[in-house]
């Protein structure tokens, strides 16, 4: 079980630090075009949320690969687990719908390696 929750943890891991560092860098031009939620006025949010999902994905690894304080894994992933609630109806109310599964699958992935850590299964 422990391979399946760090494949898992891998997977979110690039995924969110992915995202997360594309909402950070790209210019706020670019991110209103490729992204119809973004708007001058939620910028700042954006940016937050990029942060987070980038703090989220180090969340994922480093507690358990330095041993310092491996709560924070499950909580990471739940924290992520999270925005993926967010982020679903978000899609669907701008008519995203494409983009539901990939939500649904990362979010899938997030509650799994929460409660896997949590439980302790990869001990």
């Amino acid at each position: 079980m422990n391979i399946a929750l760090w494949i898992a943890a891998g997977l979110l891991a690039v995924a969110f630090a992915g995202a997360g560092l594309m909402k950070l860098t790209t210019p706020a031009g670019k991110l209103m075009e490729k992204m119809r939620w973004v708007t001058p006025g939620r910028l700042t949010s954006v940016r937050v949320l990029g942060a987070l999902e980038v703090l989220g994905a180090l969340g994922l690894i480093l507690p358990l690969v330095t041993g310092i304080a491996p709560i924070l894994t499950p909580i990471a992933a739940v924290g992520l687990a999270i925005t993926q609630i967010g982020a679903i109806p978000v899609h669907v109310r701008l008519g995203e719908k494409q983009s539901v599964p990939v939500n649904t699958v990362l979010l899938m992935l997030a509650v799994f390696v929460a409660v896997g850590r949590f439980a302790g299964w990869g001990a």
